[in-house]
């Protein structure tokens, strides 16, 4: 029989104390129902470790990517303190002669953002940290446009058998909705253009709020960006993200599903035009004659203005406190002398600024967000805290 669920240690300790009684070991797995290749396992185990090898094992990584183990950033850190005018290069040459045949060795661009991180990067060698997003809590819109929240609301399926999937916008402050639109699916390309319809009509907001979801944000985008959040911080616009699974920093936005779907949708359109129509029948009775008690029973019209900022398109981008600047190719890459370095397909077109820090190591941008630190022998681009999903003044 298997181990007993009761006390796996136990079962081990009582398999080891028969091999150690002089009983066979095809004769001990038998009767404990594992194989041999389990048992010696088991058995080795104790003999190397003792007893605290019959515990069971964690099962989680040894370690992460990008993540150093503890002795060795310890170490890098420890370095620095002892020589505070060496960069990533020479410390990182120091543990090459410690750690010789120890472990795998850092990337110099690992060990400028160990350094980074714990604050030890002269002042003169990076950028000003001012103009770094700063990890904030959920901003609290004052006014009309400070924020706008944007999401889907759940998908159903129409009278002729499609489904719809209702893109909403809201403003924070007032209430307002300002956009409801029935889309065939949650691709970027139509709700970019229901955006730029958007903005042209009411102007640009200071910042977004959505969930982490498609297409707001992308599992595999660098640092959870995705075209459409790209687009929106190159119209000067900030974005905040909630939690996953906590829906309710959105509560304002799903209050408002919860009627959306009520009026709309039982039953739902014929079509997807029937249904826009539901939708923006409900859209001017919501904002125009339905009294909210949050803001003393007044309608969100009577809140509502559009945004003083227009939409005008995309701004150039420049970066004149840095060395220069490249444009990311359609594969998502860079190319730093003759070498292409991966940063993000989520970034093809926009153009980057890179600074050189340290002998080396190169600091690349986007905007005023700091991405990371590519070390050209490496070909790699070594991320930091993420950059993004704050709230940050977009005039700055």
């Amino acid at each position: 029989m298997p181990w007993r669920e009761c006390s796996v240690m136990e079962e081990r300790l009582r398999f080891v104390a028969r091999l150690l009684d002089g009983e066979g070991m095809s004769e001990v797995c038998r009767e404990f129902g594992i194989s041999r290749k389990t048992g010696y396992k088991i058995f080795g185990r104790y003999r190397e470790e003792g007893l605290e090898a019959l515990c069971d094992r964690s099962r989680r990584p040894v370690r992460y990517a990008n993540q150093l183990p503890d002795p060795v950033e310890r170490l890098i850190v420890e370095a620095k303190r002892d020589k505070p005018h060496w960069g990533a290069r020479k410390i990182r040459e120091l543990l090459v002669r410690k750690l010789a045949g120890d472990v795998r060795i850092p990337a110099k661009s690992t060990v400028h953002a160990v350094l980074d991180r714990h604050g030890l990067v002269s002042q003169a060698r990076k950028r000003n940290r001012a103009n770094k997003a700063e990890g904030t809590p959920l901003s609290q819109a004052v006014q009309p446009n400070d924020l706008w929240c944007a999401d889907f609301k759940g998908e159903f399926k129409l009278g002729d058998g499609r489904y719809c999937y209702p893109l909403t916008v809201t403003d924070q402050a007032s209430r307002y909705l300002l956009l409801a639109e029935a889309l065939e699916a949650t691709k970027e390309a139509p709700v970019i253009e229901a955006f730029v319809r958007l903005f042209k009509e009411r102007g640009l907001p200071h910042a977004i709020r959505s969930d982490n979801g498609v297409p707001f944000a992308s599992p595999n985008g660098l640092y959870n960006l995705s075209r459409l959040s790209v687009w929106w911080l190159r119209l000067g616009i900030a974005i905040e993200r909630i939690r996953p699974g906590h829906p309710q920093q959105n509560g304002r936005h799903e209050r408002m599903h919860r009627t959306l779907k009520q009026e709309t949708t039982r039953p739902p359109g014929m079509n997807a035009l029937q249904q826009q129509a539901r939708f923006d029948a409900f859209i001017s009775e919501f904002n125009e004659e339905r009294p909210h008690e949050a803001i003393a029973m007044k309608v969100p019209a009577e809140l509502y203005s559009p945004s003083s900022r227009p939409y005008d398109g995309l701004p150039e981008l420049t970066y004149p406190f840095h060395d220069k600047d490249t444009m990311v190719t359609a594969c998502g890459r860079i190319c730093m002398m003759r070498k292409k370095i991966n940063v993000s397909t989520v970034l093809a077109g926009q153009r980057l600024g890179i600074k050189e820090v340290d002998d080396g190591i190169w600091l690349v941008s986007f905007m005023h967000y700091d991405l990371g630190y590519v070390d050209l022998e490496q070909r790699t681009l070594q991320t930091i805290d993420n950059p993004f999903g704050t709230r940050l003044s977009p005039m700055s």
